[in-house]
């Protein structure tokens, strides 16, 4: 019989050709190749204006979520919807569990919706098999006219018109018409099946749904997107050949497929991150092996009569929608349960403190939030230099041993951060960035190495104060002071150099510049004293050099933190601005004075609480906390 079958087909294939009927050949094989392509380009494209556009707007909606499972479930949908990728919103949340800002509970509902979400592209890509003969809307919404629209027009706003984000809506509009495009093609490309025996053979053999789940989620594994495999079984049920049996274990197993994103993405991550992908594979795997079930068990049956007819572009997305809703009806009640069972694989303590870093390469996939996680790590650079000052003027003070080595340990913790935040920027700017991102990626890049720098020179000062211990050396009473007058005007720079950058308050940083230039006066100064006291031999020459030594570490310190605030005062400023042209120009200007009223009554008011203070040592003798003892004189 099965010959015969084989026999039928021949012949109806010869016909075929003897009647000149299309067939597939080698230059329809090159074509769906390209569509294919193209299809994918596109998408990837206009995911990544989205993500720019964004701003990071629609992470932090997810970041901010509430425990309210519902409100998970509705916008994990919008926002998959928007993107269109369940895969990156997926990922999304794994590194926020893993940087410690999700809860795992709260992933559940946003993983239901992302899986929702995904199957828009599958509803806006079914507009080719509507009938536009007599509706000229319609016949505008198909991906042979709407396609080459919405790649022209993004073009133009990609190449010809400049500011704001026109540029990454063209990305946006250029990436769609791709997709149609792309669709379009594979549709074409592949209309000569529809005459290709062995086409029928290969859908026959995968209606058997253990490997029709086998190769649909091997497919979109290799795809790394649901949404393409999805494009390319759109495509290829326009040839006639693809029956609802055929089609229903291939979406159940692209479900699955899909899921491969998010566990490679746990791989090295915390044990919550792990749980988190676990989570998004069993609400695909249990609600496919349960439409599985049903559905061939209602067949054997009841023999629906639909089962052997051939499925549209229609059908298969309303299919691909119907079935995430009522997996997701079915087993949100039982969002507690798939949480447990996730810890149960992955055993340890659900309420353990995790130490892993914010710059989890998961935020790598939308820019801005990799952009805003990176600042986030500057600043933690930023107030462990803080902590670090704060701990180098307790050893001037009083050595101790334990704070230097809690010093020595921040110290070590400020490199490696420097390090994983070069590499994370680095490879954050290998991606496409629109203007503003990379020019954000450059200003990280400056303040981490001011941070860094100024880390360094704080543990300089305790390496004075661990030298003056060492060789039982103490400054005098009015070197005392002096340093300690320093040291006050240096903590105060500093902790408005952090709170500016952090908020990236521009009040602020307008209050660094003034305070920098006393301090550099300060310096002057007291170099100048120290060296009279040197050639009166009222001081030693070990102790005027640690002396000396300290103020050259605590004017640079001030330094790099007139450089952050010049960073943040770039940012802000507006076109035109001296700041924004030139920024030695405007230091200069400041400097001369009678320019800015702002900066010279700051100015003038941080001359008088610290310059002037040194002036009159005498009425100020108490002898600062910090340098309490008998000092040696010499």
């Amino acid at each position: 019989m099965a010959y015969n079958i084989n026999c039928k087909r021949m012949n109806v294939s010869a016909k075929n050709r003897e009647a000149g009927e299309k067939v597939l050949s080698v230059f329809d094989i090159i074509t769906m190749a390209g569509a294919i392509a193209t299809f994918l380009f596109g998408m990837t494209t206009m995911t990544k204006g989205l993500e720019k556009v964004s701003s990071g707007r629609l992470e932090s909606i997810l970041e901010k979520l509430t425990n309210n499972v519902f409100k998970g479930v509705l916008l994990g949908a919008l926002i998959t919807a928007i993107i269109h990728s369940s895969a990156t919103t997926t990922v999304m949340c794994v590194g926020f569990v893993n940087a410690g800002i999700m809860h795992l509970e709260q992933t559940v509902g946003i993983i239901m919706g992302a899986n929702i979400g995904t199957t828009i592209t599958a509803q806006i890509l079914r507009l080719a098999s509507i009938s536009s003969d007599s509706n000229p809307i319609l016949a505008m919404l198909q991906p042979s006219v709407l396609g080459p629209v919405l790649a022209v027009v993004g073009i133009i706003f990609y190449m010809f018109i400049t500011g704001g984000r026109k540029k990454n809506v063209g990305e946006i509009l250029l990436g769609m018409g791709l997709l149609f495009i792309g669709m379009n093609s594979m549709t074409a490309a592949v209309s000569g099946l529809q005459n290709e025996p062995w086409l029928a053979d290969l859908f026959a053999a995968v209606s058997n749904p253990l490997l029709g789940m086998l190769v649909g989620a091997a497919l979109t594994a290799l795809l790394q997107s649901s949404t393409a495999f999805t494009g390319i079984l759109l495509a290829l049920s326009t040839t006639g050949a693809v029956t609802f049996g055929a089609a229903i274990p291939m979406i159940l197993g692209q479900n699955i497929g899909t899921t491969v994103t998010a566990l490679i993405s746990s791989t090295g991550a915390s044990k919550n991150a792990k749980r988190t992908a676990l989570i998004h594979l069993f609400f695909n795997l249990f609600g496919s092996l349960f439409f599985l079930v049903v559905l061939y068990a209602g067949n054997a049956m009841l023999h629906f009569s639909f089962w052997g007819n051939a499925v549209d572009m229609g059908g298969i997305a309303n299919f691909h929608l119907l079935f995430n809703l009522i997996c997701t009806a079915l087993l949100l009640p039982f969002r507690k349960a798939l949480v447990r069972l996730a810890e149960w694989l992955v055993p340890g303590d659900k309420e353990e403190i995790e130490t892993s870093s914010i710059l989890d390469e998961r935020f790598l996939v939308s820019p801005s939030m990799a952009l805003e996680k990176a600042h986030e790590a500057v600043v933690q650079m930023g107030t462990l230099a803080k902590t670090n000052f704060k701990r180098s003027g307790e050893l001037l003070k009083s050595f101790d041993e334990k704070t230097m080595e809690r010093l020595e340990e921040s110290e070590e913790t400020i490199d490696k951060l420097e390090t994983s935040l070069d590499n994370y920027l680095v490879r954050l700017s290998n991606r496409s960035l629109s203007p503003g991102d990379s020019s954000k990626v450059s200003e990280l890049l400056h303040t981490l190495s001011d941070f860094e720098r100024i880390g360094d020179y704080v543990v300089n000062v305790a390496e004075c104060a661990q030298a003056m211990r060492e060789r039982d050396l103490e400054f005098s009473e009015q070197a005392g002071f002096e340093m300690q007058t320093l040291l006050s005007a240096v903590g105060q720079i500093l902790d408005l150099t952090l709170a500016c950058y952090t908020q990236r308050n521009v009040v602020l940083a307008k209050k660094v510049e003034p305070l920098e230039e006393v301090i550099d006066l300060m310096r002057d100064e007291l170099r100048g004293r120290h060296i009279e006291r040197l050639k009166m031999g009222e001081c030693t020459i070990e102790v005027g050099t640690q002396f000396l030594e300290l103020l050259i570490n605590l004017e640079r310190v001030a330094d790099h933190c007139s450089n952050i605030a010049m960073y943040i005062l770039r940012e802000e400023a507006h076109a035109g601005d001296p700041v924004l042209e030139n920024s030695h120009l405007y230091l200069h200007t400041l400097h001369e004075g009678g320019i800015d009223a702002n900066f010279d009554q700051l100015y003038s008011d941080y001359k008088s609480q610290y310059f002037d203070v040194l002036q009159d040592f005498e009425s100020h003798r108490e002898i600062p906390p910090m340098f309490q003892g008998e000092p040696e004189r010499g």
